[in-house]
């Protein structure tokens, strides 16, 4: 019989949908959340541990020896020590490619609050400046239309060619960087592209590719100089691709149109984070993953992968 602790659940199952298929894998307990400091103890003597943002250190893992399987409740790993997890034999997995439409779907909400300012003009409404208008109709700030606009994507994974193929239904050009895209891909309003020309060509730039060493705050002070005046940027992928000190002095001065942005370089977002001083920036927290279809598709995911570790042959490992 298995026992299974899960460190972080409530994020993914805040209670609308079940754990009770993983419980017939083993024993299940939930914590909501963990600490640092309250890992070793309850881990305790499980042998499968589920983990979504709580961290992994080395340490912990050599603690506690009866771990043989780590399930990440995400597509990142980082938050687990791979190195000492395979010197230990034990199985590290993750949940690949489970919110492609969900975070192309945000992405595309984010521009087209941008461009037609709904949530700002219902809210106008509601405040009563339409009963107050001398006019059929008011607007509060410009708005603009999507088609015949260009879209560079940097990142042209299954996200990145997702939020292509709904860029295309709102008539926009496409033009996609991939250090891997194949020319297939292409089509008559989708075309590869280097970095320089989407810095150069495009009026939205959006982000969907990893955050490594060579790509960390790629969007930076002289990036900026480098794109067209008033450009859109939108970031669904990781905060640390932007260098927020640099987007917050570009958005305020106008040289940056308007920015739509899931996520931050610390979540939650810290205070004194120079984005909350920002102009023209639309700020979600971190939610383009989170619709309850999304969450349901990880959970039957992070089951798959626990009954293929009981069974012997993992799936989605990625150590």
């Amino acid at each position: 019989m298995h026992k299974i602790v899960v460190l972080d659940g409530y994020t993914l199952n805040p209670g609308d949908i079940s754990w009770e298929e993983l419980k017939t894998y083993g024993e299940v307990i939930l914590y909501d959340p963990t600490e640092p400091e309250d890992v070793i103890q309850r881990i305790g003597d499980c042998d499968i541990v589920l983990t979504n943002k709580t961290l992994l250190t080395g340490e912990m893992i050599q603690t506690c020896p009866n771990i043989r399987y780590i399930g990440c409740l995400s597509t990142g790993y980082n938050v687990v020590d791979l190195k000492t997890a395979g010197e230990w034999g034990i199985v590290v997995t993750n949940i690949p490619s489970y919110g492609t439409e969900a975070v192309a779907q945000h992405t595309m909400a984010l521009l087209l609050e941008i461009a037609s300012k709904v949530g700002m003009h219902s809210d106008a409404v509601h405040a009563g400046q339409w009963t107050e208008c001398s006019d059929f109709c008011f607007w509060n700030a410009p708005l603009f239309e999507l088609a015949g606009k260009t879209m560079g994507i940097i990142g042209y994974g299954a996200i990145g060619q997702a939020v292509g193929r709904k860029a295309e239904a709102f008539n926009m050009e496409v033009l996609a960087y991939s250090p891997s895209m194949p020319a297939g891909m292409e089509s008559e309003h989708c075309h590869k592209a280097s970095i320089e020309e989407i810095y150069e060509k495009a009026d939205v730039i959006t982000l969907h590719c990893p955050l490594n060493e060579e790509n960390k705050e790629m969007i930076n002070k002289e990036t900026i100089e480098k794109m067209k005046p008033g450009v859109i940027i939108l970031n669904t992928g990781r905060g640390g691709l932007i260098r927020e000190t640099d987007l917050k002095e570009a958005l305020n001065s106008g040289r940056v149109g308007a920015a739509g942005l899931d996520v931050a370089s610390s979540e939650p977002i810290s205070a004194d984070n120079p984005l909350l001083q920002a102009k023209n920036l639309w700020l979600t927290p971190h939610i383009a993953w989170a619709a309850r279809e999304t969450r349901q598709r990880l959970m039957d995911m992070a089951i798959d992968n626990v009954r293929a570790f009981t069974e012997g042959h993992p799936i989605h490992q990625v150590n």
